[in-house]
């Protein structure tokens, strides 16, 4: 019986934080075939509006979130996405939550996107602070937040997880002023890349992260300032 009980609750809570996204609108659809999502903040007279996808509920898996967004928002061919902030009571939009929100799907000539300034993004994926260092210059990022820093052209920006067996990376803004995107976790093993059964621990890690995917945490995701 006891069992009984437990599964019952564990399904429950699952059941609770399980997170849904759903096509609620559909106003038109595009046949464009570009493969990539990106987040506009400010509307553009370019954009065309297809639909809306609502997101309910929270989920710490924001690949398999975004995947969902992803999968549909194709299904009507956007290629964009931007926030519908709720309205607030007494005026205004209330305050982003991630467990409830609403994108609106658009198209957008490629060619009309606005233009990349050449920074840097930090997201932090892990589950507590997690202590990095830009240049030598520390900076602890809290769960669920990322850093932008604006890069200067021909200067070198050393990034490390200021741990013994972390990770460091060295970057420079790109000639295009492409914007750069990286995932700043915690501690982890992983397999040998001889494949000799050994297993490796590496105390926090450094991973390059697409630009369509960066964009959709940088909108979930708190800046720290």
């Amino acid at each position: 019986m006891k069992q009984f009980f437990t599964a019952i609750f564990i399904f429950s809570v699952q059941f609770i934080f399980a997170q849904n996204v759903y096509l609620n609108k559909v106003e038109k659809t595009s046949s464009n075939k570009d493969k990539f999502l990106f987040h506009l903040d400010q509307e553009i007279n370019e954009a065309e509006y297809l639909g809306e996808i609502e997101v309910q509920g929270f989920s710490q898996d924001d690949t398999a979130v975004f995947s969902q967004i992803y999968k549909k928002a194709k299904e009507i061919g956007a290629n964009a996405f931007m926030l519908k902030p709720f309205e607030a009571i007494n005026g205004g939009s209330q305050k982003f939550d991630a467990a409830h929100y609403i994108l609106k799907l658009l198209y957008v000539p490629s060619d009309k996107f606005p233009s990349e300034e050449g920074n840097l993004y930090l997201f932090a994926s892990s589950q507590k602070d997690q202590k990095i260092s830009i240049n030598k210059k520390d900076y602890i990022l809290s769960p669920r937040t990322y850093l932008k820093t604006p890069m200067v052209a021909g200067e070198i920006y050393t990034v490390s997880t200021k741990k013994l067996l972390g990770s460091t990376i060295k970057i420079q803004k790109s000639p295009k002023n492409n914007d750069q995107y990286y995932r700043i976790s915690s501690a982890r093993l992983g397999n040998s890349s001889q494949n000799d059964g050994t297993l490796h621990l590496k105390s926090g890690d450094i991973v390059g992260l697409e630009k369509s995917f960066a964009e959709f945490l940088s909108l979930i995701y708190q800046e720290m300032k």
